[in-house]
């Protein structure tokens, strides 16, 4: 029987996936989410930050409006780097999933209180990627506990 932190951090990384299939579902759901999320910050004109995040850019000087957009384009970057590190983990290495979903909530419990708390940034209303921070940290919570499951006797 394997430990949780084996679970987490197993000693083969491979295909085998012993946690609940929804859990693994799931992660291609959220996989998904992310390579949209990513691609709309890097390709948008304004990054997504007027046009999700409704920063009010016409407001800001052009220099500063293009220094939230360059942020936002460097954070649609990162998000596409995990992105693309999750689906390397949904097709070749699911073994790590749990370890995926760990990760998950590390950041979106970051994004939902420190990132508002400490770096906030004025807006015209509220972003989508604010109001999904909480329910994605509990689903991912869920999936964790899912996922670390075994199936297998």
């Amino acid at each position: 029987m394997k430990t949780w932190i084996e679970k987490i951090l197993p000693k083969t990384i491979d295909k085998t996936f012993d946690g609940h299939k929804i859990a693994l579902y799931v992660f291609y759901v959220l996989t998904a989410i992310t390579l949209w999320r990513s691609q709309h910050h890097v390709f948008a004109p304004d990054g997504g930050a007027q046009s999700i995040a409704t920063i009010p850019l016409d407001t800001f000087s052009k220099a500063c409006a293009q220094a939230v957009i360059g942020a936002f384009s460097l954070w649609g970057l990162s998000q596409l780097i995990t992105a693309i590190l999750y689906v390397i983990v949904a097709i070749r290495y699911r073994a790590l999933v749990p370890l995926m979903y760990l990760l998950m909530i590390f950041e979106y419990t970051f994004r939902a209180t420190y990132m508002p708390a400490f770096k906030s940034i004025p807006t015209a209303g509220t972003a989508p990627g604010a109001i999904s921070n909480l329910p994605i940290i509990v689903i991912a919570l869920v999936m964790l506990i899912l996922s670390m499951r075994s199936t297998k006797p």
